[in-house]
C-alpha cells in the first residue's frame, strides 16, 4: 500500500473524498465573525458567577448572602437554600445547589446574578460560606485500602479480561520486564472555557452552549426542569475546542438555565479557566505495573497490564487504561486489570483519547524496555508480535495495517541509519536520541439521524445536529453529500449545531464523521434515486435516513484505526531540557474524507501528545484537595516554538466493514503514541529510563545524575 501526505489541493468545487477542501467556516474563525456561547446577541443579558467550595470535604453550615445583595448591580444569588427545585440528574455531577454537601474543592455552593460581569464577580467574592469541615483523602497510591476492582471501565469494557496462565507463563519467561509506569491527572483547557447563555420565554428554554453534543444538552435539560424536549432548543453553531470535556452537559448549561428561570432575564455564564479542573472533568491520574514475558527471539509468551486510578465520590468513572493492551499484541496469556479508588477528588471524565493515551505510554515504554533487554530493534519487536486476530475478543480484524505504518514510518524517517546504542549520538551538552511507538484506537459509530433536500436553484441542503468542535465537520460532511449525489461540493450547504436538526451523535471518541457522515451518505442516496425518478418539484424534495439498527449494530469484526509515531529528541546535559526535533507519524485510519482536515488533525493530536510527555502535568495538594495548576500559566500546554518539524502521513485503507465512506476516526490516534515515542527517545539519547510524565528538566537531571553517580 502506499503512503500520502495530503500535500495536493483541490478547487472548492472538487466531489472526490479525501480532497484538501477549506474548512467552510475558518474565515469566519480567523477575522473574529464566528460567535461562540457567550457572545450571542441578547438583550437585556445578566451575567452569573459561580462561588466554589473552599474545603476539599464537609458540608455548608450557613451562608451570608447580604453583603453580595448590597452591592450595585447585582441581582441575585442562588444557593442550595433557594434554587428551584429541579428534578435528580443521572450525572450526579449537575446535582449543584441542591444540598449542603461538599464532595470536593471547587464545588460550587452558590451562584450570583449580577447585571454585569463584573457586578457578579464582585457579588460572588462578598457571599460568606461556613463549613463543617471533614477530614478528607485525596492521594492515589497503588495499594490504596479502598481500591477495588470495578466490573467495568468506561466504554462498557470489563473491569478485567485474562486468558491462560499470565502469571505461570511470566515466572517461567526466559526475559522479562517488570515497571512501573505513572502518568499523573491531566486537564482538558480548550481555548473557549464552558460557557452558556439561557434565556426563557413562554416556558420554552433557549441556550447557547459550549458543548460536543447539543442533542444530549436538551434532553439532560428537559429531564431536570419537567418540560418537553420539544421546549428546549440547544445552539452549539461555534466551539472553541473540547478535548471531551464538553462531550456531557457540564454545570454552567444547568446553573445559566436555572438562573435565567429565577430571575426572568436571559443569563451568560462563562466559566473562570481557574475553576474548570474541579468542575469539567480531568484524565484521572493512572498508576501502571507492566509485566512482558518473553522469548528470546522477541515473541511474547505473558503480558499482565494493571492500572490503579481515581474516582470521585460523586460518581464512577475508570479510566479504561489496560483495554489497549488486549488489542495490540499476541500473548497466549495475558491479564488486563483495573482498580479504582474513590477519593475526595474532583469527578474525572474523558480526555482527548480517554485510555488510550495512558494506557499506551506504559505499553509502549514497556515494549521498548523489552527491545533493549532482548537486544533487538524495537520496530522489529512490534512486528514479530503483530497478532493475526484481535487478542481479547478473537474476532478478525476489519484492516490492521500496523506493520505497514511502522515500516513506512521508519523509511521516512530515517531509521535504519540509527545507531541503537544508547548515548550514542552528542551534539556537545546535547544528548540526540530516537525512539518508536505504535498507536491503536477504536473506530466507535452511533446512531444520527440527517436530511436532505434538493432545491429548485440546483444547490442542495443537509441538515443534522452534528457539532464542529473545530474538525471542520461542515466541511466533510458536505463532500460526503456530494459525492453520494454526484454534485460538485459548492452546490451542497450543511446546517448543523442546533438541537432543532435531525438528532445526531456527540463529537467524541473520534465517532463523528464516521456517525453523522453514515447518516448524511444514506439521505443524500435516497435523495438521488427521488431525482432519478422524474422532474424536481417546484418545492424541492426532503429526504431523511435514520441509521439506528445500521451504526449500532454489533460487528463480527475487529475494527481499530492503527499507526507508528517516531521521534527525534536533545536532551541538554546541563539545564535537564528535552527538545522534540522531529516528530513523524503514520496512520491506517480507513480512507481519508479531507487531506486537509485531516493533517491538522493528526497534527493536533501529535501536539498533544508532545504536550503530555514534556510539559502537561497536574499536581494534587494533599493538605487543600485541590489541584495546583489551575491555569495555564502553571499548567503548561505546546506552542508553536516547541513543535519545529511535525509530518502527518497516512496509508490508503481500504475497508468495506466499517461504514458506506470506509473511514475511521482521526481525532484522537494522533496522541496515542506520541509521549512513549518521545520518552523512548529520551532513553536512547540518555540512557536514563524515566517512567513518570512529564518529562520536566528536574526529572530528567535526577536521572541523569543517579546514572552518573552509579
Amino acid at each position: 500500500m502506499d503512503a500520502t501526505t495530503g500535500d495536493t489541493t483541490a478547487p472548492a468545487s472538487a466531489t472526490a473524498l479525501g480532497a484538501s477542501v477549506e474548512r467552510r467556516e475558518g474565515r469566519e474563525k480567523v477575522t473574529g465573525t464566528a460567535r461562540y456561547a457567550a457572545e450571542q446577541p441578547c438583550p437585556g443579558r445578566t451575567h452569573a458567577w459561580p462561588v466554589p467550595a473552599s474545603i476539599a470535604r464537609g458540608r455548608v453550615t450557613a451562608i451570608d448572602t447580604s453583603a453580595a445583595l448590597e452591592l450595585p448591580g447585582v441581582l441575585a444569588v442562588l444557593t442550595h437554600e433557594n434554587a428551584p427545585e429541579l428534578s435528580e440528574p443521572d450525572d450526579a455531577t449537575l446535582a449543584v445547589l441542591r444540598d449542603s454537601r461538599v464532595p470536593h474543592r471547587g464545588w460550587f455552593v452558590a451562584l450570583v446574578v449580577g447585571e454585569t460581569l463584573e457586578a457578579a464577580r464582585a457579588g460572588a467574592a462578598a457571599v460568606h460560606v461556613t463549613y463543617a469541615v471533614e477530614d478528607h483523602d485525596v492521594t492515589l497510591t497503588a495499594t490504596h485500602p479502598d481500591a477495588y476492582a470495578p466490573e467495568q471501565a468506561n466504554g462498557g469494557y470489563p473491569g478485567t479480561r485474562e486468558h491462560g496462565d499470565p502469571e505461570g507463563a511470566f515466572a517461567s519467561a526466559p526475559v522479562r520486564i517488570d515497571a512501573d509506569y505513572r502518568v499523573p491527572p491531566l486537564h482538558n483547557h480548550p481555548m473557549e472555557p464552558h460557557a452558556t447563555t439561557a434565556r426563557w420565554h413562554d416556558g420554552r428554554l433557549t441556550v447557547h452552549t459550549s458543548t460536543q453534543g447539543s442533542t444530549a444538552v436538551r434532553a439532560v435539560l428537559a429531564g431536570l426542569f419537567g418540560i418537553p424536549e420539544d421546549h428546549v432548543t440547544v445552539h452549539a453553531e461555534h466551539v472553541g475546542g473540547g478535548f471531551g470535556s464538553k462531550g456531557t452537559p457540564r454545570p454552567d448549561v444547568v446553573l445559566a438555565a436555572t438562573a435565567a428561570r429565577h430571575t426572568g432575564r436571559p443569563v451568560t455564564l462563562a466559566l473562570p479557566r481557574r475553576f474548570l479542573p474541579a468542575v469539567v472533568g480531568h484524565r484521572a491520574p493512572t498508576l501502571h505495573r507492566l509485566r512482558l514475558g518473553a522469548h528470546p527471539d522477541g515473541r511474547l509468551a505473558s503480558l499482565i497490564h494493571e492500572v490503579t486510578t481515581h474516582t470521585s465520590r460523586v460518581k464512577e468513572f475508570v479510566e479504561q487504561a489496560a483495554v489497549p493492551a488486549r488489542v495490540m499484541y499476541a500473548a497466549p496469556d495475558s491479564r488486563t486489570a483495573h482498580r479504582v479508588a474513590p477519593l475526595d477528588v474532583p469527578s474525572p471524565s474523558w480526555m482527548r483519547a480517554p485510555g488510550e493515551a495512558p494506557g499506551m505510554y506504559a505499553l509502549e515504554s514497556a515494549m521498548d524496555e523489552l527491545a533493549t533487554e532482548l537486544g533487538m530493534d524495537p520496530v522489529e519487536l512490534r512486528v514479530v508480535n503483530e497478532p493475526d486476530t484481535e487478542p481479547d475478543s478473537g474476532k478478525p480484524f476489519s484492516s490492521r495495517h500496523l506493520v505497514e505504518c511502522l515500516r513506512e514510518g521508519a523509511r521516512r524517517f530515517g531509521w535504519a541509519g540509527r545507531d541503537p546504542r544508547p548515548r550514542s549520538r552528542a551534539e556537545g551538552p546535547l544528548l540526540v536520541g530516537s525512539g518508536v511507538a505504535a498507536a491503536m484506537y477504536p473506530v466507535l459509530v452511533q446512531p444520527s439521524t440527517a436530511a436532505a433536500r434538493a432545491l429548485p436553484d440546483g444547490t442542495f441542503l443537509v441538515r443534522i445536529n452534528a457539532t464542529d468542535i473545530g474538525t471542520g465537520a461542515r466541511t466533510v460532511l458536505a463532500q460526503i453529500a456530494a459525492d453520494a449525489l454526484g454534485v460538485p461540493v459548492d452546490r451542497v450547504r450543511t446546517e448543523v449545531g442546533s438541537s432543532d436538526l435531525p438528532a445526531a451523535s456527540l463529537a467524541g471518541g473520534s465517532s463523528g464523521t464516521a456517525s453523522w457522515g453514515w447518516a448524511v451518505h444514506e439521505a443524500c442516496v435516497r435523495l438521488a434515486e427521488r431525482l432519478a425518478e422524474g422532474p424536481l418539484p417546484a418545492e424541492g424534495i426532503d429526504v431523511r435516513a435514520d441509521t439506528a439498527g445500521q451504526a449500532d449494530a454489533d460487528s463480527p469484526f475487529a475494527r481499530h484505526a492503527f499507526g507508528a509515531h517516531f521521534a527525534e529528541v536533545t536532551v541538554d546535559t546541563v539545564t535537564g531540557e528535552t527538545r522534540v526535533r522531529r516528530l513523524l507519524g503514520v496512520y491506517a485510519a480507513g480512507r481519508i474524507l479531507n487531506s486537509r482536515t485531516a493533517r491538522s488533525q493528526f497534527v493536533g493530536g501529535m501536539t498533544m501528545g508532545l504536550g503530555m510527555a514534556l510539559t502537561e502535568g497536574s499536581t494534587m495538594d494533599a493538605a487543600f484537595g485541590d489541584f495546583a495548576e489551575s491555569d495555564l500559566a502553571a499548567y503548561h500546554v505546546p506552542t508553536h516554538a516547541d513543535v519545529p518539524d511535525i509530518e502527518a502521513h497516512w496509508i490508503d485503507e481500504d475497508d468495506t466493514r466499517l461504514n458506506p465512506m470506509g473511514s475511521k476516526g482521526i481525532g484522537e490516534i494522533g496522541i496515542v503514541g506520541t509521549a512513549a515515542a518521545i520518552g523512548n527517545a529520551v532513553f536512547h539519547a540518555t540512557g536514563v529510563r524515566l517512567r513518570e510524565l512529564p518529562l520536566t528538566p528536574d526529572r530528567v537531571l535526577s536521572g541523569l545524575r543517579e546514572r552518573s553517580g552509579s
